[in-house]
């Protein structure tokens, strides 16, 4: 079981972050790194929720269906239903907070629970290095919804 917590400050605006987060049409995969968009399917969604199966082909295909509930406007969850590599209960949570001279501290937890032998791997591999490249991957997420929004 593999858990990270880091924080990143970003130059967007609450609503933005959220707004890429929740954003499961085809520019995904041109802001999330690790969605490719023929793991991208939208199985449903309401007001504040989303059954989405997501994942790329690295270590020979990673895929993962997850309930995201954002209901709460400064809070983010998506919680694995069935992966190939991470158990049911495996999620990520974000927590939104608007910064004193703009922009937003977002607040990321990650809790990853292996399914076979990939999952442990990738699971130590992710204890090990994660917060680092969890980190990069969300900070160079962010720099891409903001050169798109400003151009």
């Amino acid at each position: 079981m593999a858990r990270v917590h880091f924080r990143i400050h970003t130059e967007l605006e609450p609503a933005a972050v959220l707004a890429a987060l929740t954003d499961f049409g085809p520019s995904r995969a041109d802001t999330w790194a690790n969605v490719e968009t023929g793991y991208l399917t939208v199985h449903d969604s309401g007001p504040g929720w989303a059954d989405v199966t997501e994942g790329s082909s690295v270590a020979g295909g990673v895929w993962e269906r997850s309930r995201y509930d954002w209901a709460d406007g400064d809070r983010l969850s998506a919680v694995t239903v069935d992966s190939n590599t991470w158990a049911p209960g495996s999620r990520w949570d974000y927590r939104l907070a608007p910064a004193a001279g703009g922009g937003t501290e977002v607040d990321v937890r990650v809790l990853r629970i292996g399914r076979g032998v990939r999952g442990h791997l990738l699971g130590t591999f992710i204890a090990l290095f994660g917060a680092r490249r969890l980190r990069g991957d969300m900070e160079r997420a962010m720099a891409r919804t903001a050169a798109r929004r400003a151009g």
